[in-house]
């Protein structure tokens, strides 16, 4: 079975669309937010390989034309930050204040964890740029040993948490300013986050575009530093 499965080329992104595709369509009717269409996908394609017997390299290889729409995914964010230039100029100290205190927050709350758990250097290391986008959190975590594939199961499952509690969030804390709210998600939850701000709205999705950009810049930056101060 894996093997008559596997002698296609692209066997790996028609899995992928497929189980994306599925997880959409039970989000849409069940109404669920729980029922996030990368969570169920994931799922759905860790169950089909386990059942068909498919090794993850495999997957990954054919998988891998997916993985390259990343970065152009990510750089078309900027599209509706332009939209939003006005509220981005007018906002613009506020906003780099945010995004900087979000990234200093992410990377003291590992820190803490770290200390308080006395966890293991390398796990540690692969958690820290946990808050930004997975092409960037993937680079940072390599270069200062640690683990890329636990690093990009954190990333997605910090952007899946984003994204199903950031109106409830918003709203527990009473934050109502679309910019505010952009900021928090973008900073905390970046391209998963996102997707989720840009169904709040226009000026919240820029924003979020902006802060994903910005903070992983800012986490690149200050990751060296923060893991010569790990336990």
């Amino acid at each position: 079975m894996a093997e008559l499965l596997t002698r296609g080329a692209a066997w790996g992104v028609l899995l992928t669309l497929g189980a994306f595709a599925l997880g959409s369509f039970v989000q849409k009717r069940t109404g669920r937010a729980w029922c996030n269409p990368l969570l169920l996908g994931s799922m759905f394609v860790i169950l089909f390989l386990r059942l068909c017997g498919i090794s993850c390299p495999e997957y990954q290889a054919s998988a891998g034309p997916v993985s390259w729409l990343l970065f152009p995914a990510t750089v078309s964010l900027a599209v509706p930050l332009y939209e939003q230039w006005e509220a981005l100029r007018k906002n613009a100290a506020a906003i780099l204040s945010g995004i900087a205190a979000g990234a200093a927050a992410s990377l003291g709350a590992i820190l803490l964890l770290a200390w308080v758990f006395q966890m293991d250097r390398t796990a540690a290391v692969s958690l820290l740029p946990k808050s930004v986008t997975t092409a960037i959190g993937i680079d940072v975590s390599a270069e200062l040993g640690g683990v890329p594939a636990l690093t990009t199961a954190v990333i997605i499952l910090t952007g899946i948490f984003g994204n199903l509690s950031a109106q409830a969030v918003c709203r527990f804390f009473r934050i109502s300013d679309p910019v505010a709210k952009g900021v928090g998600i973008g900073s905390a939850a970046h391209a998963i986050g996102t997707a989720r701000a840009l169904e709040l709205g226009p000026v919240e999705g820029a924003m979020s575009s902006l802060s994903i950009a910005v903070a992983g810049v800012l986490t690149a930056l200050l990751c060296p530093l923060a893991v010569n101060l790990l336990p």
